[in-house]
Formats: C-alpha cells, structure tokens, sequence
C-alpha cells in the first residue's frame, strides 16, 4: 500500500483573502512521506507538476486536518480532483472518536514526546521573511510528526495528547486504515 503523508504551508493568512476558506490561500510550500520510497520531499508551487504523479498513485493521503485544508487547497491547484483519492485525516478520525478537535503539537508531545518546530503563523512569516528553507524544514518536520501518530495509532489503536500537565489517551479504530483500494488516478500523466 503507498501512502503519502502530506503538509501544506501557505503564503498568506485567511485574513488576507477576507475568508476562512482554505481554496482562496496560495501554497508556498506542500511536503510528503512516501511509503514507497521511505523519503521526504518537498515542492515549491511551482514545482507541483512533479508531485500529481505521485499523489495520482498513492493508495491513500494522510493528513492532519488534511481533507478540510490541504486536500481541498491543492485541488484548486489539480487538473483533475484529489478528493477521489482516498484520503485519512487523523484530525477528523480524533474528531469522530474523543467529539473535539485539538492540535498536532498537543498529539506530538503527548503520544511522540517531541514538539512542532513552530506555528502555521511562524511559517508564513518566514516565507514572506523569504526564509524557504526555514519553511521548508518546518512543514517537513510536520510531516514527520504526522506520520508518527499515524504509524502510532496503527500499531496501538490510540493517540495520546497533552493537556494541562495530564496526559489523555483517545482511542481509535484503526482496523479500515490499511485497507487495500485498487482505484489511480491517471488525469496528469501522458497518454
């Protein structure tokens, strides 16, 4: 099964297209995992052509948050819709479960012991600083961080999150994460 673990930064706050809506932002930056090569990459916005083939073959998107923003961020971006893609986003999948949403950074600590190197504000501050390689080591961080939970809650069936000096177990159903899907997209790739 070929899974990409995702995250995007962006260069520019809601506050400066007027909506809370993750379509109208602008990517800086978008990093992976991929299962099939056990590496981490990552691609400017215009480098994205060299990303479709690779999502286009993954079995599975795996995100934190992902299918609230960054699914439907990169589709505006897509020449077809990665929403046909299979997509997990732990966020939601906490959601279901425990009935709240919380951070990635509270997850991290709690379950990994480690922390985000920052904050989605700090990344685009940086990127608007023209510090890419800062953001870049950010969002690649992010992606390690979430492919750790999911690796995590795969093998446990549970997360772990810090609040208040206490430590919270949530549990999770994992059993449907893995499971085969046969269906690529094909919409990028030459003919």
């Amino acid at each position: 099964m070929r899974k990409i673990v995702l995250d995007i930064e962006t260069k520019n706050f809601f506050q400066d297209v007027g909506k809370n809506d993750p379509a109208l932002l602008d990517i800086a930056l978008v990093a992976i995992h991929d299962s099939l090569t056990d590496s981490y990459s990552s691609y400017l916005e215009e480098e994205l052509v060299k990303l479709w083939p690779i999502l286009e073959r993954a079995d599975i998107l795996i995100g934190f948050n992902s299918d609230h923003f960054d699914i439907p961020l990169l589709n505006k971006y897509y020449p077809g819709d990665l929403k046909k893609i299979r997509s997990l986003d732990i966020l939601k999948e906490i959601k279901n479960s425990y009935g709240r949403r919380m951070r990635l950074d509270q997850l991290a600590e709690g379950t990994l012991g480690q922390n985000k190197t920052g904050h989605g504000d700090d990344a685009i501050n940086w990127w608007k600083a023209g510090e890419v390689e800062r953001v870049r080591a950010y969002c690649t961080n992010d992606v390690k961080l979430t492919k750790e939970l999911y690796d995590y809650a795969l093998a446990n069936n549970s997360l772990v999150f810090k609040e208040g000096g206490a430590l919270n177990k949530i549990k999770l159903d994992t059993s449907e994460w893995e499971k085969p899907n046969n269906h690529k997209l094909t919409f990028s790739l030459p003919f």
